[in-house]
């Protein structure tokens, strides 16, 4: 009965230490990428992801980080290495957890780099994608602010592009405000981003 006991104890004593590496990676992630250092706070996600057998979240935001670094990219070799890293550790959280609006607003995001860096050679065959992408996220998520924030976002700059107005489109930044403020996440570690990106596009709005 005793051994039985030990053994029990040094079971919850691993898990309980590898929940706190977890915990600690994780946080040490985000600050080095509130600080700026992206690439070093990519490389941490990755190695979290690989430590984290079943857990989306790493990969998201290792994916995250290479999608953001690859906007204003000007080396094609660069943007191509990055945004096929994002999309192998984006396929991979999905392999994790299938159906994941999150995830779809990042996958959007992925295609918008492509097209971000020549639309004349992308935009025809991804801009078709990056709106499937969105309607699907938003009739899974209707309330999800990033889901609302990223596809307003994505249509103001189509409109732009086009020569349209973009004001129709404020109305929907404004209320990803509103789910902001009401949104809870279901850990400190899942996606709670966009808030201030809201702020800032709704100011130049007004």
């Amino acid at each position: 009965m005793q051994k039985i006991a030990i053994i029990i104890a040094i079971f919850v004593s691993g898990l309980l230490n590898a929940q706190g590496n977890y915990e600690n990676g994780m946080m040490k992630a985000f600050e080095l990428w509130q600080a700026n250092n992206m690439s070093e706070a990519g490389h941490l996600f990755e190695r979290i992801a690989e430590a984290e057998e079943g857990n989306w979240l790493p990969k998201y935001y290792a994916a995250h980080v290479s999608i953001l670094s690859s906007f204003g990219e000007t080396d094609e070799s660069k943007l191509s290495a990055r945004l096929e890293k994002a999309q192998n550790l984006l396929n991979d959280a999905m392999t994790y957890s299938p159906e994941n609006p999150e995830i779809m607003v990042l996958q959007a995001l992925l295609y918008t780099a492509w097209i971000s860096y020549d639309g004349a050679k992308y935009g025809m065959t991804l801009s078709g994608k990056v709106y499937a992408t969105y309607a699907k996220a938003q009739t899974m998520a209707p309330t999800n602010p990033r889901v609302v924030l990223a596809k307003a976002e994505w249509e103001m700059g189509s409109a732009s592009y086009f020569g349209q107005d973009t004001k129709p489109f404020c109305k929907d930044v404004e209320r990803s405000l509103d789910l902001f403020a009401n949104f809870k996440p279901e850990s400190e570690f899942h996606p709670k981003w966009g808030k201030e990106r809201a702020e800032q596009i709704l100011s130049n709005c007004n």
